[in-house]
């Protein structure tokens, strides 16, 4: 194997192995930390979302049974028996760690209130459900088959897990009482509202997919023109303006709001370009690859700016 070689299959496994998605992860809960004023967390709460982020995905993925012409499916084809013995590693490390970040804040994991436990368990308990339990129970009826609600389930889970999870976690840690605040609250909605964006740019790519399965997605119910004129523009404006707000409560300078606004900007231009068609890495390093630009223009709003 040659040097080009090595290093397609060294990119092929880092976004088909999910790991670009848990970097995406621990960088958007750096950039919440910031712009809630949320110190850094212990490195511990940083490993457990990069790590199930990874095994969440490659769960997922392992799962589905597309067409053996789709890129991604043949990788895992390939790669199967390694992937079942990593997702052992990966489950048994999420729960090693979860039980030691308990064990070393017992006291003030037992001194929450319920709204805590609430915000804590619906982010899991709606991942499983979209994904595992609820497409096994309700089949037809599960959150995964109701297409134009897929992109907002999918966007509740990454707000919750990288929005409100850093804040639920800093009240355990600094031994307080969690308080929702209104700046969780919009912080949350601009996220959320961001990546479910992403969600429905990747039904583009699915719509072939989708539709043979009768799946009603915007893509296959309304086309590709109206989704991104009529769903996807709106969107990004109702994310934005929640940012906007945040940018108010905390009084953000122009030049914070600028580079903030960068992603969502960003968002829409990559929106228009899938007008043409676009391949499946396109989708995984350019699209995904939005999370991360939206990752590293907060931090950099927020630390130099």
């Amino acid at each position: 194997m040659d040097m080009s070689e090595r290093f397609s299959s060294m990119v092929k496994a880092i976004f088909f192995g999910n790991y670009f998605y848990g970097i995406c992860a621990v960088a958007l809960a750096f950039e919440a930390n910031l712009q809630q004023e949320i110190h850094v967390l212990s490195w511990l709460f940083y490993v457990i979302i990069f790590v199930a982020v990874v095994f969440y995905y490659t769960q997922a993925y392992l799962r589905d049974h597309l067409s053996i012409h789709h890129e991604r499916s043949r990788w895992y084809a390939h790669h199967r028996v390694i992937l079942k013995r990593l997702q052992t590693i990966y489950f048994s490390v999420v729960v090693l760690l979860a039980i030691i970040l308990f064990f070393q804040y017992r006291n003030s994991w037992l001194q929450q209130s319920l709204p805590f436990y609430v915000l804590l368990c619906s982010v899991p308990l709606v991942a499983v459900f979209y994904q595992g339990i609820g497409e096994r129970l309700f089949r037809k009826y599960s959150l995964r088959s109701i297409g134009w609600l897929k992109p907002f389930v999918i966007g509740y889970t990454w707000a919750g897990m990288v929005t409100l999870y850093p804040a639920l976690f800093e009240s355990i840690e600094s031994q307080g009482l969690f308080e929702l605040s209104w700046l969780n609250v919009f912080l949350f909605i601009k996220n959320m509202m961001y990546v479910a964006v992403l969600c429905i740019m990747f039904d583009v790519k699915d719509y072939i997919d989708d539709y043979n399965q009768r799946l009603k997605t915007f893509v296959t119910s309304f086309g590709l023109r109206k989704t991104i004129v009529f769903i996807i523009s709106p969107l990004v404006i109702l994310g934005l303006t929640s940012f906007l707000i945040v940018a108010n409560i905390r009084e953000f300078s122009m030049m914070k709001v600028a580079i903030n606004t960068i992603p969502f900007v960003a968002l829409y231009v990559v929106a228009r370009s899938l007008f043409k068609r676009k391949n499946i890495m396109y989708y995984l390093t350019i699209i995904d690859g939005l999370m991360l630009l939206k990752a590293v223009c907060g931090i950099v709003g927020m630390v130099w700016f």
